[in-house]
């Protein structure tokens, strides 16, 4: 098997997020998501594309990583490739190489899914285990509670609420209205819905945006994010609960979300919003 490492440029984008959707699967860990380009896709296309590789051969689709920041590369595999020693090797080979500019030189962290050959032979080439994850998944093939919120599903009359709560939630002044437009436009936003969770007082204290895989697929929660003027009275959970019944809606099979272990308050909200953790992922690093 013959691999090749691509650059895939904006016009590539689409057949790495059709790859990812291909390989979404509940009997697979969580992986990276289509949405997770989704999200991103809010930095524009261009800007999104320089940060994705993809690996092919003979034409297909095997590896996608993207850089989510300048120190974490999220990385993930074709499910019937995870154990295959060639491409781990060759994933390998990439990573440790800068010149080959998938990963700077210096300190970075790599997420992988569990399973995955590539983490064992990561830890035999000197990498570390590092951050320990929490993944957390909703079964829908249940009918979902009520909230408790009244939930819209933003659109750009009520922009301005939706990055309202985000950026009061996770202290980031540069989600902006014009942001949350570039957002909507992407092509993955086609399967995606933002809500806003509004109290019984009419003010918007809860927000999350949920990703569809498509139908019979896991879909993702990314992000959510409760008003800090709002917080401690069960809005978080109450929005994860309606990013739930939101994906049922949407013929996904069941409803994804990862946080740090170490964040057990998010932990406890999924938890009291019907999510069931699984088993605990370790993030690899390499040292500088």
């Amino acid at each position: 098997m013959t691999i090749v490492l691509h650059e895939p440029g904006v016009e590539g984008l689409a057949g790495a997020v059709d790859a990812l959707r291909a390989w979404q699967d509940d009997r697979t860990p969580l992986q990276l998501h289509p949405g997770d380009l989704g999200w991103a896709w809010a930095l524009g296309a261009e800007r999104l594309a320089a940060a994705v590789r993809t690996w092919s051969a003979d034409g297909r689709i095997i590896a996608v990583g993207y850089l989510d920041a300048p120190d974490l590369l999220r990385l993930t595999t074709a499910p019937d490739l995870r154990q295959d020693e060639v491409l781990a090797r060759q994933l390998l080979a990439d990573l440790d190489a800068p010149e080959r500019g998938v990963l700077p030189s210096g300190k970075v962290g790599l997420e992988i899914p569990n399973g995955a050959l590539l983490r064992e032979v990561l830890l035999e080439a000197g990498w570390n285990p590092d951050e320990p994850w929490t993944p957390l998944r909703h079964d829908l093939s249940e009918p979902v509670k009520d909230s408790g919120l009244r939930i819209e599903v933003a659109g750009p009359e009520t922009a301005g609420a939706r990055t309202a709560v985000h950026r009061s939630a996770f202290g980031s002044p540069r989600f902006t209205e014009e942001i949350w437009l570039v957002l909507a436009a992407g092509p993955v936003y086609a399967d995606a819905r933002c809500l806003i969770g509004y109290d019984d007082q009419d003010n918007a204290v809860a927000a999350v945006t949920v990703w569809s895989a498509g139908p019979g697929k896991p879909g993702l929660l990314e992000p959510m994010g409760v008003h800090a003027d709002h917080r401690g009275r069960g809005h978080g959970t109450a929005i994860s609960v309606a990013a739930a019944a939101a994906l049922r809606e949407m013929g996904a099979s069941s409803a994804l979300v990862c946080t740090q272990s170490s964040n057990a308050a998010a932990v406890a909200t999924y938890r009291a919003a019907g999510y069931e953790p699984s088993s605990e992922r370790l993030d690899v690093s390499r040292a500088a």
